[in-house]
Parts: structure tokens; C-alpha cells; sequence
């Protein structure tokens, strides 16, 4: 399992924007990879009932990223969700529903008094453990 990982400032700055222009809905989506680099966002729709504090994904829509992923050469590298008004820590429900575990998770708080936080988690068995971010000068 990883420990560590590098992501762009492109990516980074995108996953922060999709968060900050929802504020009252989970946002969420994938990241693809090459090469284990993350590279791409994949923005899904959430269709949860209660937006605020839950997503789901769009099914069609999740499925329709995972293709172009596959067109284009890339592989799921990480599952993103937003917290509105609770910390980039994974919930109680998140670790009940994570799926793909071979997925990280990030979550994106907007919780943190104007800052933005965006951690990533592996989870399994209903586990998380945190993965060391960095922020790549590229």
C-alpha cells in the first residue's frame, strides 16, 4: 500500500473549485492515473437525497468516466467526495459504502474556517488510514 502521494497543482486547484462552487452539496467524482501519477478529474453527479451530508454517484455518469479512463490509457486512481460542513475525515457512512478498494479517497472540507482541506484516505474493511499529500511544483 502507498504512503505517499504527489498531486499537481492543476488537479489540486480543480478538486478545491468543484468544492468551493457547491458549498451546500457533496460534490464528487474519480481521478485517473498513469503510471500511478494522478492526472485527471472526472467530475460525477451526485444523486444522494441528502445532499449535504452524503453522495452518491450517478451510475451512468460514473460509468461513462470509467470508459473515457479506459480510452484514454488511464486507471481509477482515486474516488473524491466533499464535506460542506464537516472535516476532510472520512464519516461513519463513508467507510460503510466505500467501494473499490484498490480506490484512494479523497475527501475535500470546506469546514475549516475560509481554508480548504483536501486529504486522502485508503479504506478498507471499514478502515481508513491517512496518505501523505504533497503538492507537486508542477
Amino acid at each position: 500500500m502507498i504512503t505517499e502521494i504527489q498531486l499537481s497543482r492543476k488537479l489540486t486547484s480543480q478538486l478545491l473549485h468543484l468544492a468551493q462552487i457547491s458549498p451546500d452539496a457533496e460534490i464528487c467524482g474519480l481521478v485517473s492515473s498513469k503510471n500511478d501519477v494522478p492526472t485527471q478529474c472526472y467530475p460525477v453527479e451526485n444523486v444522494a437525497e441528502e445532499l449535504q451530508t452524503q453522495f452518491l454517484m450517478d451510475s451512468t455518469q460514473q460509468i461513462s468516466a470509467m470508459k473515457k479512463m479506459r480510452e484514454n490509457g488511464e486507471e481509477l486512481f482515486a474516488i473524491y467526495h466533499s464535506h460542506p460542513t464537516a472535516p476532510a475525515c472520512p464519516s461513519t457512512l463513508d467507510l460503510e459504502t466505500a467501494t473499490y478498494p484498490e480506490a484512494l479517497h479523497f475527501i475535500i472540507s470546506l469546514n475549516t474556517k475560509g481554508i480548504l482541506e483536501l486529504r486522502a484516505f485508503h479504506i478498507s474493511a471499514k478502515n481508513a488510514t491517512e496518505i501523505r499529500t504533497t503538492l507537486s511544483l508542477t
